[in-house]
């Protein structure tokens, strides 16, 4: 690992009250493990639910090195967020991640030996290849996820096996450059990523993750956003 390198964990929240003390110990635990220098930035959209409050008094808990939060004031998006949390982000690595639960922060290490291993500009986890898989999912839903993904293999031809993760490591420089090229919002936001890094010539890594469906809180998955899946798709088949 290069001496200067720092990891930005970017955590998006709305509406986590109860998982976030759990994701943050988890973080820290597993990050002070690794002795990787990082920076946890919560990104808290107005929740109603007292997540900031909470965030608070993680901050005082763990120290204002560790867990740094630059609150909106409104749900502005996940991209948005992302644009809002690399502003403040002094690592040269930023690592994207859910504060549900779904992703484990135990991966983080193997991401960061992958993608030292090629020097990749993108590591994502993925829930379809080798020992990744999904957990508390219905025999339904496992479906649906994987008709999806297989529809956007044929249309997209990404290059990688999970097209819509957003657990990722990205290159700071790299990710910022993404995110102006993106046009998305909600879940398509991460698929269109993935399409543009391909666009631009960046090198991928994956790393298999296991992602376990959320005990705490509701679903941010609605109706809506699964008609906004479909048109991104088409959206995105028709454009690149």
């Amino acid at each position: 690992m290069a001496l200067n390198d720092k990891y930005s964990i970017l955590l998006p929240t709305y509406n986590e009250i109860e998982n976030l003390p759990i994701i943050i110990w988890l973080l820290v635990k597993h990050m002070d493990a690794s002795e990787y220098p990082y920076e946890i930035i919560i990104i808290d959209d107005g929740s109603p639910d007292g997540t900031l409050e909470a965030a608070e008094q993680l901050q005082q808990i763990y120290g204002k090195d560790k867990i740094v939060l630059r609150p909106r004031e409104k749900k502005l998006g996940l991209g948005t967020a992302y644009i809002h949390g690399i502003k403040y982000a002094t690592g040269n690595f930023i690592i994207i991640m859910d504060a549900d639960l779904s992703h484990h922060p135990k991966f983080i290490k193997e991401f960061v030996q992958t993608q030292k291993s090629r020097n990749y500009d993108i590591v994502t986890g993925t829930r379809y290849i080798g020992s990744g898989g999904v957990h508390g999912w219905d025999f339904k839903r496992k479906l649906v996820s994987r008709s999806a993904n297989l529809l956007t293999q044929i249309l997209l031809r990404p290059g990688v096996s999970d097209l819509t993760g957003s657990f990722r490591l990205y290159k700071k420089d790299v990710l910022e450059k993404l995110i102006k090229s993106c046009i998305s919002k909600g879940y398509v936001f991460q698929m269109e990523m993935i399409i543009r890094a391909r666009e631009f010539g960046y090198t991928i890594g994956e790393v298999p993750i296991s992602f376990v469906d959320r005990v705490y809180g509701q679903s941010k998955l609605t109706g809506s956003e699964i008609f906004q899946f479909a048109g991104g798709l088409l959206y995105l088949f028709a454009t690149t």
